[in-house]
């Protein structure tokens, strides 16, 4: 045989070997952390010092640790989460720090909708690039030459016949490096905003939205992450990237669509079981007919007077007399204030930042806060910090692949050049892609699940395994996560000898895929 191809059989076997052991690691560990349905018998309060508190603190409230972090939690995890909560809040305020090769993204509504425009006449003259694959799905794949490699071009959103393809590549790339780099997005922030696009989720997929899912990021959910509610739950309504996926752009009063209404009441406010029923499903679609998105004329969002139905409209009992644009907005605040939508975003971000299935007390001790500060959400989230149920070692988180792919990114820290980068952020997205969880890519408007019984599973594990080798090549061993582990995972890695595979075991570590 072939040396060369005998050393690649060998070390296929040993990485294989490796990724099976560390299987046994995994299962065992999780079987002893992840919620069971017999209730503990009393908390257990984290060390405020301890390296569990500043795990929990680093990986819940950003992409988990790294020495700099680390360093500045160390002394008070619950201080250090107070403080990122604050600068999370200022970070929010200024603009989208955007890499030089996506700057494409900071394209505003109004700029988006001409190019889109564009890209549409572009297409009509050349019925050549029709015939095309339809790239962004195969892109997110991490497909050679059309993935996030591809979007860190310095050409992007210069092609007129794929600027949606481009600025859909590009969002993913956004993603992926405000995730991973602290120096680029607050930790905070870049999870608060993944938090509020699952909430408020678009699909990828639907043609119209692919070009405008960067601006929504960037304009309609991170501004407000940590505002008033009100605020977000507008944004989002007024945005084309919603009004598009849920067909609201085409809702009339002689075309009545009550796709967006009924979502924005079951998913964006209410929830299922908020009081209200189909009639006041029909009448909140007609208090936002008129609410529309003009790409033709280069407008974004815009408010079509002939298309809104008038007159008074009645909603769980609370008639709304405005006329035109604003009988919607005083309903959309409506429902961002109403006490189901208080207990639905704080039984949500409960289960997001402490448990799968937290407890009733924590859910309205944060409704309680939701309501007295009108939607505040900082004021939520501080509450939620300083509460013991998020310091309480018995509450456990399982990684979403999101969650382990950008934790992975993090640990890995700088890159040795822009080439390993881009490779990074495209193995993210295959890996992403392969484990179901791909950027944008979920079709229906609930979002992705984010409890550890939709995304453990031994496939999984494995699945988890070889991302973690398939990157290990390119970063540096992250060390500083071994304080972290249990002395059993410490004893498996350091029996280890290649830089490689240590490093690969390390971010396939059983304690890495909690947070």
């Amino acid at each position: 045989m072939n040396k060369s191809i005998l050393r690649a059989s060998m070390k296929a076997g040993i990485k294989a070997s490796m990724q099976a052991g560390l299987l046994v690691i995994c299962t065992s560990g999780f079987a002893q952390t992840l919620p069971t349905t017999v209730p503990m018998a009393s908390p257990i309060a984290l060390p405020d010092s301890s390296p569990a508190a500043v795990w929990r603190a680093t990986s819940r409230l950003g992409y988990g640790p790294t020495p700099a972090l680390m360093q500045a939690a160390q002394p008070s995890a619950k201080a250090w989460s107070l403080a990122q909560l604050d600068a999370a809040r200022q970070a929010s305020q200024r603009p989208t720090q955007i890499p030089p090769a996506l700057q494409a993204l900071a394209a505003d509504q109004r700029q988006v909708s001409a190019r889109f425009h564009e890209e549409r006449e572009a297409r009509k003259e050349n019925r050549t690039n029709v015939q095309k694959p339809n790239p962004p799905i195969a892109a997110m794949q991490g497909d050679s030459g059309t993935g996030l490699n591809s979007s860190l071009n310095s050409s992007l959103g210069n092609d007129p016949n794929n600027y949606s393809r481009d600025m859909a590549q590009a969002a993913g790339a956004w993603r992926m490096a405000s995730c991973s780099n602290p120096d680029m997005e607050n930790p905070l922030l870049a999870r608060m905003t993944e938090f509020w696009f699952n909430h408020f989720n678009v699909f990828i997929g639907k043609g119209p939205v692919r070009p405008f899912v960067g601006n929504y990021l960037m304009s309609a959910i991170r501004p407000h992450a940590l505002g008033k509610f009100e605020d977000l739950l507008l944004a989002t309504a007024q945005h084309p990237a919603m009004l598009l996926y849920l067909d609201q752009a085409q809702s009339t009063q002689r075309g009545l669509n009550e796709n967006y209404a009924r979502e924005l009441m079951e998913l964006h406010t209410l929830g299922v079981n908020g009081g209200y029923t189909q009639a006041d499903v029909r009448e909140m679609a007609r208090i936002l007919t008129g609410w529309s998105v003009d790409i033709a004329g280069g407008q974004g969002f815009v408010f079509r007077p002939r298309a809104h139905e008038e007159g008074s409209k009645t909603v769980m009992g609370r008639s709304f007399n405005e006329t035109g644009q604003s009988q919607g907005m005083a309903a959309i605040k409506f429902l961002a204030q109403h006490p189901a939508t208080a207990q639905r975003i704080s039984a949500r971000l409960a289960a997001f930042f402490v448990a799968d299935k937290p407890s009733k007390a924590l859910t309205d001790r944060l409704a309680r806060t939701f309501t007295q500060t009108g939607g505040d959400l900082h004021a939520v989230m501080k509450s939620l910090i300083e509460s013991p149920e998020f310091w309480d070692g018995t509450n456990t988180l399982f990684k979403t692949p999101i969650d382990f792919a950008c934790s992975s990114l993090a640990a890995a820290g700088a890159v040795k050049d822009d080439a390993s980068r881009a490779q990074n952020y495209r193995q993210a997205a295959g890996f992403l892609a392969q484990a179901g969880q791909s950027l944008h890519g979920w079709q229906t408007p609930d979002g992705y699940k984010t409890d550890a019984a939709t995304w453990m599973a031994p496939e999984a594990l494995t699945r988890r395994a070889d991302y973690a080798f398939g990157i290990a090549g390119r970063i540096e061993e992250p060390s500083f996560l071994l304080p972290f582990y249990s002395s059993t995972t410490r004893e498996r890695i350091a029996r280890e000898a290649a830089v490689n595979m240590r490093t690969g075991l390390l971010l396939a570590a059983p304690e890495f895929m909690s947070k």
